[in-house]
């Protein structure tokens, strides 16, 4: 029997998987965050895997997306003190290198303040997994959805 080589490098990825992607999930509430990661899982789709990060302040939002690495921002809109549209624009506004943002909002009518916001996407809480991942993948495969479609 022969000792693991533990100097060799790391095994490939399997065929078809990328590096994953970092996702920060933002919102006050811990429940609406694992509801998320629950949504989502690590594998949404053939090809993608998601690394998390989690925030419970806007202030760690900002930290984390100033370090840079994280992809998505996922910002839950009914967050509070610090609201995912607030935070959004903030993040559109003073990063240089903005990731991308979807936006958890309390109704559909409030869709609307994602434009403002400079959003990606956006989803109506409450979260649906379908809805969600739907919108996940299209964001990180490269194909933006329109924010005006309804959610």
């Amino acid at each position: 029997m022969t000792a693991p080589d533990h100097d060799s490098p790391p095994a490939a990825l399997p065929a078809g998987d990328a590096e994953p992607h970092l996702v920060l999930v933002y919102s006050s509430e811990p429940e609406v965050r694992d509801r998320v990661r629950t949504a989502l899982g690590r594998r949404p789709a053939r090809g993608l895997t998601l690394d998390y990060v989690e925030a419970s302040t806007g202030e760690e939002v900002v930290a984390a997306c100033e370090r840079g690495g994280v992809e998505l921002a996922i910002l839950d809109g009914e967050a509070w003190p610090a609201g995912g549209m607030g935070i959004c624009r903030q993040l559109k506004a003073e990063l240089l290198v903005a990731p991308l943002v979807l936006i958890i909002v309390g109704r559909r009518d409030d869709a609307w303040l994602a434009t403002w916001s400079d959003a990606e996407a956006v989803v109506a809480h409450p979260i649906d997994a379908v809805t969600l991942t739907e919108a996940v993948t299209d964001l990180l495969l490269g194909v933006t959805r329109q924010l005006s479609r309804p959610v």
